[in-house]
């Protein structure tokens, strides 16, 4: 099914105590390319007795991808990752044939008050790597390309785009791009659909 024209609107999925809005799976669109699941959080502001709380879970034959525009998240897996992600950092969790991780906010956040804004993402596995071992991989921000044309700013999440490469260790084909600009500039549109996108989230902040 073609994605030109397709416009898919968030519905409100509870991922334990925090609701987020689920963009895939749906009805007309069940996965983009290797995207199974895209999940939005936030924008939210949380109270000082409010806090993200998703407990340990397992995962199977495909790799999440956690991205924050705002606040932050404590990982931990049961391959002994356990560490904080922080605005601009990607985390990449390969669960190959089998993790289970949970999602916090962390410690020293608990009780006070705080904001939370970003993605993650289940990306599809090669049917050769769905039996492989579980991994996970931390990029820090400074890590990702980050550029600017025309007074748009680019950043290059995952996957390769315009000739730059992320050190995000994807397994296929794609790119995941975060795009900035002030005005909704022709010019922007143009560039990345050159770059065979498959679809594109729009935020105004």
């Amino acid at each position: 099914m073609s994605n030109i024209g397709l416009i898919i609107e968030e519905k409100s999925a509870d991922i334990g105590n925090f609701l987020v809005g689920r963009l895939l799976p749906f009805r007309e669109k069940r996965a983009v390319g290797p995207f199974v699941f895209i999940d939005h959080m936030g924008p939210s502001e949380l109270k000082d007795y409010q806090n993200l709380d998703v407990p340990p879970h397992p995962h199977i034959g495909l790799s999440t991808l956690t991205y924050l525009l705002e606040g932050s998240i404590f990982h931990r897996d049961s391959i002994g990752s356990a560490l904080e992600i922080k605005p601009g950092a990607v985390n990449w969790m390969t669960a190959g044939k089998g993790v289970v991780h949970s999602e916090r906010t962390p410690e020293y956040l608990r009780h006070t008050d705080k904001k939370l804004h970003g993605f993650q993402i289940w990306v599809g596995l090669p049917k050769h790597l769905e039996q492989s071992e579980p991994t996970f991989s931390h990029i820090e921000a400074d890590e990702i390309p980050v550029w600017e044309e025309d007074g748009i700013q680019y950043k290059l999440i995952a996957g390769e785009a315009f000739g730059r490469k992320s050190p995000v260790p994807v397994h296929s084909k794609l790119f995941f791009i975060e795009i900035k600009t002030k005005d909704a500039k022709k010019s922007a549109s143009e560039k990345i659909f050159t770059e065979k996108l498959r679809c594109m989230f729009w935020t105004e902040q």
